[in-house]
């Protein structure tokens, strides 16, 4: 027993949070699938794809995370449908981290300079041949350090799934104090695992940064 909780009450904490990072990892997965597109449109030269990804953009990024949570979960359930809470919660950090990710990857396309563009124009590439032989390369370096940033910040707001019953390290936290009325130990060594689990990632996006700039 430790601070009054059993061995086996930690050992449930911990498997929140193993949940946790198999959340954060389906939220990552599915923004990188979704951002990459979204980041080329944002960056394209035709007004229309830059206008529709745009508001896309802007329509996630002005959501507060917990409401796309409820939104996801429970609109799809009106529709006939009930997702698991693991689902509706990674559909959610997806849409979530697309945005953001899109974002940070656009602003690394466009940190290119032109006269790379130009060169491929020289050599007659298409668009495509440009974004994947020179432009793209060339941003992923860019990219890595603020992408392995960001995904500290996907874990962390992982703990809003909360609100629809997922079971992770802040849900089995909380479940916990409940049942041992202990939250200074319960929650303190909850915020421990979050800084376990992001501080190796935050240094290495700090080392990234430096060996890349």
């Amino acid at each position: 027993m430790i601070f009054g909780i059993t061995y086996s009450q930690w050992f449930f904490v911990l498997r929140g949070a193993g949940w946790t990072i198999v959340l954060s990892l389906l939220g990552f997965a599915g923004g990188t699938i979704a951002g990459l597109p979204l980041a080329v449109a944002r960056a394209s030269k035709h007004r229309l794809l830059r206008d529709l990804s745009g508001l896309y953009v802007k329509l996630i990024q002005g959501i507060p995370l917990p409401v796309m949570m409820f939104i996801v979960y429970f609109g799809i359930s009106i529709a006939g449908y009930n997702l698991p809470a693991l689902v509706a919660a990674g559909l959610a950090m997806t849409f979530y981290s697309s945005a953001y990710l899109g974002e940070i990857w656009r602003g690394c396309i466009e940190s290119i300079p032109v006269t790379q563009w130009e060169a491929s124009n020289c050599l007659a590439f298409n668009t495509l041949q440009t974004l994947a032989y020179i432009i793209l390369p060339q941003a992923f370096r860019v990219a890595i350090p603020p992408t392995v940033g960001f995904l500290v910040q996907i874990v962390k707001n992982s703990s809003y799934a909360v609100v629809i019953g997922f079971f992770d390290l802040t849900y089995s936290a909380r479940v916990i104090n409940n049942s041992t009325f202990k939250p200074f130990a319960v929650f303190t060594v909850a915020a421990l695992i979050y800084f376990i689990i992001c501080y190796p990632l935050s240094l290495l996006s700090y080392r990234l940064e430096k060996k890349l700039k």
